[in-house]
């Protein structure tokens, strides 16, 4: 449960500072004045922080990706294996009609790799030093291709929008039934604005926001799918399944951040109620999809 809870909170975490921040500059007041009656103030002031805090962090994704792993950039590639691995990326980008993106290695023990950026034309692909020490070449080029495959179907912005649109929705969702519980414990005679509407504000947008979860889980989830057929498509799909059966040797295990976990090549492994919030299928369901895939899908 501790996995859910730090995932839970860096979701709301934007919510919750911003709700505050309107709450003591009075956007909260200002919101409710205009908009519980006809909706558009609240709408618009759910639409602007709901899917502003999104694309905030999507454009801030590449800095925080490099601080947070310790990621090195290969600028220039000091050896043989650099090389190799900057011109595969530069193949597979070229092969799925991208621009090049930055490639690095972060140090951490387990099979890992990861992509992000705010557009296909400038994004950002790292592996892990353990991936390139435990996997051959022709697995590790499966790996860089699905992480391509991830950038050339926009699955970072399309993931942004997603979260977006659920923020948006939560926040809708709590402040009218917020409003509404307020007003039927008051008699009809609260106003909103207050401590009390406040509070009941916060604990539903958690509420709500745990449901919003499942839904962006559900869609990173249906994502590795499609990047696991592309990494197939650019490297082969012997190789794609030959990197995934490697992976299953880290136990989900990963070193990357929580914010960071839903853009590795996999997950960690959960069960019962806790797979609602994976953000990656089985690594068996995903090579079982491989197997059974048309050879020319």
């Amino acid at each position: 449960m501790r996995r859910i809870a730090l995932f839970l909170l860096t979701n709301i975490a934007v919510l919750f500072l911003l709700s505050i921040v309107c709450h003591l500059f009075g956007v909260d007041q200002w919101a409710a004045s205009r908009g519980y009656g006809g909706m558009g103030g609240l709408l618009i002031y759910a639409a602007v922080f709901g899917m502003g805090g999104a694309f905030i962090s999507l454009a801030m994704s590449k800095w925080m990706a490099k601080r947070s792993t310790g990621a090195q950039v290969i600028v220039q590639p000091q050896n043989e294996t650099e090389r190799w691995l900057v011109e595969t990326v530069r193949r597979h980008a070229q092969n799925a009609g991208i621009g090049m993106p930055e490639v690095a290695i972060y140090d951490a023990p387990e099979m890992n790799a990861f992509a992000t950026g705010m557009t296909k034309n400038s994004s950002l692909v790292a592996v892990s030093t353990g991936l390139l020490q435990q996997m051959d070449r022709e697995q590790v080029s499966a790996v860089l291709g699905h992480e391509i495959g991830h950038v050339a179907n926009g699955d970072m912005v399309t993931l942004t929008l997603i979260q977006g649109v659920v923020n948006t929705l939560v926040i809708v969702a709590a402040r009218v039934v917020g409003r509404m519980v307020d007003s039927w414990l008051s008699g009809g005679r609260d106003k909103g604005g207050g401590i009390g509407s406040f509070v009941t504000v916060m604990v539903l947008q958690m509420v709500f926001g745990l449901f919003a979860s499942m839904i962006v889980m559900a869609f990173s989830r249906w994502r590795e799918f499609h990047a696991d057929a592309a990494g197939a498509q650019l490297a082969g799909r012997n190789s794609m399944i030959s990197a995934l059966q490697r992976l299953q040797a880290n136990h989900g295990e990963s070193t990357l951040p929580q914010t960071m976990a839903a853009f590795g090549i996999s997950g960690h492994l959960a069960t019962g109620f806790k797979r609602l919030f994976m953000s990656h299928p089985p690594l068996e369901e995903r090579i079982a999809a491989l197997q059974n895939a048309s050879p020319h899908a």
